[in-house]
């Protein structure tokens, strides 16, 4: 129950922009303490389903990742993040906001997606603390 108050309480406008359709699964990385539950939730709703871990070892759908400054190598992240990944998948790249603790600058963002062949097409606020980013193969347009 406190799992559904929690999704409800995101707004609808900001899941719709992660294009999720029921049975899609989602594979989150680097998820900690620090993650947004009632996003995760919403996410998880909308999907149909619980959110995957970094250990599913099957096709996926979208991958969700939850990424601060401090944290492994970008590029070497996304690169991994890719190999279970649908060939019309998306990477959500989740970082805090802009004067939040371990926020990540959008030119750190860029630098390490375009390593792993990736480019962000679009960004936006998901949350009190945290910002999305989506990524996608470089030539192909969301």
């Amino acid at each position: 129950m406190a799992r559904e108050s929690a999704a409800k309480a995101v707004d609808p406008a900001i899941i719709a922009r992660f294009g999720l359709a029921k049975g899609m699964i989602v594979q989150e990385f680097l998820r900690d303490d620090d993650a947004d539950e009632g996003l995760r939730s919403a996410l998880a709703a909308e999907a149909g389903h619980d959110l995957v871990g970094e250990d599913y070892g099957d096709v996926t759908d979208v991958a969700l990742v939850w990424y601060r400054d401090g944290d492994d190598d970008l590029a070497d992240l996304l690169m991994d993040v890719q190999t279970l990944l649908d060939d019309k998948g998306v990477v959500w790249l989740l970082t805090p906001k802009a004067g939040r603790p371990n926020h990540v600058g959008s030119q750190d963002i860029e630098e390490g997606a375009s390593l792993a062949g990736l480019h962000a097409t679009s960004t936006f606020v998901a949350g009190a603390d945290w910002t999305a980013t989506q990524l996608v193969e470089k030539g192909r347009h969301r």
